[in-house]
């Protein structure tokens, strides 16, 4: 069985086949056999697991087994400690309450690539950075929830999943990873 970890880059859609030929996971990814396990939006960029292991997918894919996912998030406005302890408790939004989250401010990630095209920006609205940990993944979940407390998500980068992070990890790149391992990582990658 085959998992791989993959930063995947702004544009590119959580799949393997587009019919109307959108970047998609078979540009970055040689492996066939291979399933993504969660999806993030085109808009989105990130740590994606992708896995031959159906039980594994849906372990990390079913909220159910609570797997932590942590996003960074670069939001307009500067992010209020009341907004953070909405984001803690939970928020609802229309398909119900959240999960309380941890949500902490952050600073700008170090080493952090530039996305193409680059996230707006207007002098006269600052924007901040909030780490958000969260154990369920509903539609566009982070940035509704930001939106809902006040600072609208401009980037959302998913910075781990579980044991995995992107560290070392460019976008368009991936590595094979052993999923019995916290952290183990076997030699091939990309």
């Amino acid at each position: 069985m085959t998992t791989l970890i993959c930063n995947k880059p702004y544009g590119v859609l959580t799949k393997f086949t587009d019919a109307q030929q959108r970047p998609t996971l078979a540009g970055l990814v040689p492996h066939a056999d291979v399933y993504p396990a969660g999806r993030l939006d085109a808009d989105s960029e990130g740590l994606l697991v992708l896995t031959s292991d159906g039980r594994l997918q849906a372990r990390i894919s079913d909220p159910r087994h609570h797997w932590p996912k942590t996003y960074w998030a670069q939001v307009e406005g500067e992010v209020s400690e009341a907004a953070l302890q909405q984001l803690r408790r939970g928020v609802t939004l229309n398909d119900g309450r959240t999960r309380p989250a941890r949500a902490d401010r952050m600073p700008e990630p170090a080493n952090l690539w530039p996305r193409d095209p680059p996230v707006r920006f207007r002098k006269s609205i600052p924007t901040s950075w909030i780490a958000l940990t969260l154990s369920e993944g509903r539609n566009r979940q982070v940035r509704r929830m930001t939106a809902a407390v006040g600072n609208p998500t401009l980037r959302l980068i998913r910075y781990s999943v579980g044991p995995w992070t992107i560290d070392g990890l460019d976008p368009g790149r991936w590595r094979e990873v052993d999923p019995g391992a916290a952290t183990g990582e076997r030699s091939r990658s990309s």
